[in-house]
């Protein structure tokens, strides 16, 4: 008999997915953050290399419903967030589901949950503090250590990878780097090569290093988090050179203006925020060996 009807996850794996989502909520509602709702559906989506949304056909004529606008199922809800700082929001965070297209494996499904917040203030190392906190308080599993990328790919690579193009710093941080990471304790990697900045501030040095940070768990990625680039116009040629890359790759380009760059060319409060892989997050907690033993209905069963 056909049974792809039932769930990937059992019944007791979903009763601890949710006692852990109650503990995030828990972690946040204690610190005074305020939990929002943004449009998963947006006129407006992160530009990035690597992320490829999905695209979705507002119609207005069910009789033809391959006409009408172009929106965007959001890979983050990192835009609409910072509108709300922009507003005069101070602390927020937000557990939504995300898309992204073609992800899928042990740790991938096009739909996931985020966990996702920013707080006004918080500067490179209150943002990373944030994060351990919040590691410790749901995995238990010690202090993280933080350690530079830097340092991570001498020490796991035998390279300096500050000034080796993209490709392959992602390469050998696939294969040599990630998955050593996090086993002792939770690992926050940080201070990036500044090509790999995303929507980070660049620090000036020697080399440059982006202010982003993420967090490594039995080398497993859960989270990544920016100081906070402030400055449209950064903003806008990055969203240039990232659609540059694209069309580059065979890729579609995407919206390089936004309702966000509207919001920062008004003004981006100083700030510091994060996006956590809720999923994953499951995964690490449990002891699961992917990430559809952790949801219900992953994409084969959707």
């Amino acid at each position: 008999m056909d049974r792809d009807f039932l769930p990937t996850a059992m019944l007791d794996m979903l009763r601890r997915r949710a006692d852990l989502l109650r503990k995030v909520r828990q972690f946040f509602d204690s610190r005074g953050f305020l939990e929002v709702e943004t449009p998963i559906l947006s006129h407006d989506v992160v530009v990035d290399r690597h992320l490829d949304p999905l695209r979705v056909t507002l119609f207005t004529d069910p009789r033809e419903p391959t006409r009408g606008q172009t929106l965007w199922l959001q890979t983050s809800p990192e835009f609409a967030m910072k509108r709300l700082l922009a507003a005069g929001a101070t602390a927020i965070y937000q557990i939504t589901k995300v898309f992204r297209g073609g992800e899928a494996g042990r740790l991938h499904n096009p739909e996931f949950t985020m966990v996702e917040w920013y707080r006004v203030g918080d500067d490179y190392a209150a943002g990373m503090d944030l994060l351990a906190g919040l590691a410790d308080s749901i995995l238990g599993r010690g202090q993280a250590e933080r350690l530079s990328f830097a340092e991570a790919f001498r020490r796991h690579a035998d390279i300096d990878p500050h000034g080796l193009p993209d490709y392959e710093i992602d390469q050998l941080l696939t294969s040599k780097v990630e998955q050593r990471l996090g086993h002792e304790r939770p690992t926050i990697l940080h201070d990036y090569p500044a090509s790999q900045s995303a929507l980070a501030r660049v620090r000036p040095g020697h080399p440059p290093v982006a202010e982003r940070f993420e967090l490594y768990v039995d080398g497993i990625e859960l989270a990544n988090g920016y100081h906070e680039l402030l400055d449209p116009a950064i903003l806008r040629e990055r969203n240039r050179q990232y659609n540059a890359a694209r069309a580059a790759d065979g890729k579609y380009t995407l919206p390089e203006e936004s309702r966000l760059l509207a919001a920062m060319d008004h003004g981006l409060p100083a700030c510091s925020g994060c996006a956590l892989g809720f999923d994953r997050l499951v995964m690490v907690a449990t002891g699961a060996k992917s990430i559809q033993e952790v949801m219900a209905f992953p994409i084969e069963r959707a």
